[in-house]
């Protein structure tokens, strides 16, 4: 299924690539990705490739064995979660750029494609990186594959393993270790509410949030004001793991 999907993400890749050639022909090849035409394309191509790998693999769709029907989540669960999401969001933003890493790498190459976007292109960005990517990669990552090795594994093997494949679909290291802790805060939650909803909202919403405040605000590079941001999103991302924790898992049937 993994291989699947990432065989179709490579096919839709391409087919966006020779798009984009098409649309903008001044573009050189190597660059034809690092701007938002080419974000938004490569968003496209990889949400589609997602969600026709699980509608393949899923035959006949049933959304109750994608855990994609309410689980056991209140309101407050919500709020938690979303809450929980935002601040370790920002606590991996913070600690990148402490670490001097915050001008590098394909978090780089997004950033710059998003500042001072507005308008329909900003209306875009939210609607390809913000919902599309975050739906399909909490149906596929948690929906799908951690619900399948959830049936044959314990919870903590099944989180850390979609997890991994979550990061690994990143490909450029850095992305793909925030992808990771991501991942990781994105199982436990399915886990604890029995249902892959919750987190599907907070990657919606954690990644909107990102694009509308990269393209809006721009990023917080200066050293103090990320000490206090990871310092104070921390303890934040504490209290609602603690939240959720109070939530006795339910057994896998």
């Amino acid at each position: 299924m993994y291989v699947l999907a990432f065989v179709a993400i490579v096919a839709f890749t391409i087919v966006a690539a020779v798009a984009l050639h098409v649309l903008y022909p001044d573009i050189a090849e190597a660059e034809l990705f690092n701007g938002l035409p080419g974000l938004l394309a490569g968003g496209i191509a990889s949400s589609v490739a997602l969600g026709i790998t699980v509608l393949t693999v899923s035959r006949p769709l049933d959304l109750g064995r994608l855990r994609l029907r309410p689980g056991r989540e209140t309101g407050r669960d919500l709020v938690a979660i979303v809450l929980g999401t935002l601040a370790l969001g920002q606590v991996l933003d913070s600690l990148t750029m402490l670490a001097g890493l915050g001008q590098r790498g394909s978090m780089a190459v997004i950033r710059r494609a998003l500042e001072g976007a507005g308008g329909p292109d900003l209306f875009a960005a939210v609607l390809v990186i913000g919902i599309m990517a975050g739906a399909a990669e909490e149906i596929f990552f948690r929906g799908y594959m951690q619900t399948r090795f959830r049936e044959a594994w314990p919870a903590g093997a099944a989180i850390v393993t979609a997890a991994a494949a979550f990061g690994l679909l990143h490909l450029e290291w850095l992305h793909a270790l925030l992808a990771l802790m991501l991942g990781l805060w994105f199982g436990y939650v399915t886990e604890r509410m029995g249902s892959a909803l919750p987190s599907l909202a907070a990657h919606v919403i954690n990644n909107s949030m990102f694009t509308l405040l990269t393209s809006t605000v721009g990023t917080v590079t200066a050293f103090a004001p990320n000490v206090g941001l990871a310092v104070g999103s921390a303890v934040i991302f504490a209290l609602c793991v603690a939240f959720v924790a109070r939530r006795r898992a339910p057994v896998a049937s």
